[in-house]
This record gives structure tokens, sequence and C-alpha cells, in this order.
């Protein structure tokens, strides 16, 4: 089923057929953004106004199974079997043509998988407080920080959404917990439990793809939390020196949803190279 909405004032189609739930805006350049675990597609709701303001691109945010308005699909048992979901689904939204991917935390790994398979297609990737190897064991990881506490801020605040925002947060305020009950808790509170633990037991990938890179020369930019203790900073560092075009920047003051603690920075990047992108 496929039901166009005219309250937004470009095309947006809401695809909840067997590809998964997705949200299409614009025209152009298939643009696909991929979330990571535990979330949806409205992790991105605050960074889609640089791609209308940009233009050039149809914005394709994903629902993966489980989360979402995606049902969850018990024949995906790890994340090799969610690779090759997504896999599918960019080969299905772009129709076989070129395309660019925005994947932010797993969603960042998951867009690298599919991109190696298709590097003559895939015209540019964002990477957003991405994982590099999914063996947490193997990151490196700086120590759990948090700059500014706000109690005042958040005393009004149930205390599930307090714990699950200041489980991450690194500069505490009423304006990084709006934003985080607008575009993190909706996919937090939808997320398919039996998903997130299958996932979380199986949450190994081959990663033989990532020794492709040399021969990429798209745009890549790569956006890190300084204070990210989640995935770090710098393995994507290094990640990032394979690149021929990547650009790679760490911003202080932030976490793991550096989205929300730098919001215009990430913006500012964001806007720069999308513009690349549709350069080509």
């Amino acid at each position: 089923m496929t039901r166009v909405q005219d309250r937004h004032p470009l095309r947006l189609q809401e695809v909840s057929a067997r590809p998964g739930f997705a949200i299409r805006r614009g025209h152009g350049l298939p643009l696909i953004f991929v979330h990571g675990s535990g979330v949806d597609h409205h992790i991105f709701d605050d960074l889609d106004p640089v791609f209308e303001r940009v233009g050039g691109f149809e914005r394709i945010y994903l629902d993966q199974p489980g989360f979402g308005r995606t049902p969850p699909d018990p024949s995906i048992l790890d994340l090799d079997g969610l690779a090759r979901w997504l896999d599918d689904r960019v080969d299905i939204f772009s129709g076989g043509g070129p395309f660019a991917l925005l994947g932010n935390s797993l969603g960042g790994l998951l867009s690298r998988h599919a991109a190696a398979g298709r590097l003559d297609r895939c015209r540019g990737m964002a990477l957003l407080s991405s994982v590099v190897d999914p063996v947490t064991a193997h990151r490196r990881l700086p120590p759990r920080q948090v700059l500014v506490r706000d109690d005042q801020g958040l005393a009004d605040v149930d205390e599930f959404t307090r714990h699950a925002y200041r489980q991450m947060a690194v500069v505490e305020s009423r304006e990084h917990l709006e934003a985080y009950q607008r575009t993190i808790m909706p996919g937090i509170r939808s997320a398919d439990a039996d998903t997130v633990a299958r996932m979380e037991g199986h949450y190994q990938l081959d990663m033989d793809f990532d020794q492709v890179w040399s021969g990429f020369i798209a745009p890549v930019l790569f956006v890190c939390g300084r204070q990210d203790d989640r995935v770090g900073y710098l393995d994507q560092f290094d990640l990032a020196c394979r690149f021929p075009r990547a650009s790679y920047s760490v911003l202080d003051r932030a976490g793991h949803n550096v989205q929300i603690e730098q919001t215009a920075l990430v913006c500012d990047l964001l806007e720069d190279w999308a513009r690349q992108v549709l350069k080509g």
C-alpha cells in the first residue's frame, strides 16, 4: 500500500508494503537514511530541513524490521540478515541506479556494507556516530563523561524518559531533552523487544567489506562526538583514512547523540556533504 499525503509541500509517500515502512520526500538522487538499533526513522527528523533546502534528493527514511512501523521479521536472526535486508531495500528504492546513504550508529555499519557491494552506484555516504566494529571489546572508547548536568530542567520528566536520556547525554538541557523526546523516544517506545534481544545476541558482521574503500571516490562524511562512550571517535578516524574523499569531524560537548547535542554543526556539515554529492 502506498499513501500520498498532501500536507507536505514536497512529494511524501508512505510505503508499507513488503519493502518495509518508509517515508519518501522530494525528487532526485535517492538518499537512504538508515537508523541504528532501538530507534526508528524519527531520529533523522531534525536533519531533514537540510536536504529540503539543498534540493536534488529523494529522501527515503526507512524503518528496519521490528522498529518503528515495520513489523518484526523472525527470519532475520543476526546482523548478517539485517545487512542483507538493507541491501535489498537499497536496490528496491534506488531502482538499480545511483543512490547515497546516511547512516547513524549501527546504521552506519549497515550503510557501509550496502555501499561496498555497489561501489559503482553509491554517490556518497554520511556516517553519524557510526559503529566501526560491532564487537564492543574491540572499540577504543573514552570514559563516560557528563559535562553539564541539569536536574532542574529534567525535574518534571517521567522517570523512564529521564533515565533513557541520561544514559547517553553529555550536555544535559531542556532543549536537548525535547529533541530526544521528539526524535528518539518514539523509536524506543515502539521497538520490538524480541528483535532487540535477537540482534544484541548476534551482534556480529563479516567485516571484509571494509577493505574496498581505496577505490571509492565519492564524498564521505564522518561526524563523531568527542565524548561518545558507545562507539568512540578514534576508530572512525582510522576508517576515514581509507577513503580518498573523506571528511572527518569530531565535535566536543557531544556524545553518541551528536545530532542532538551539536545540531547546528551537524547540519552545516551535512549541507556541505550533500552539495558535494550532487556535484559528483
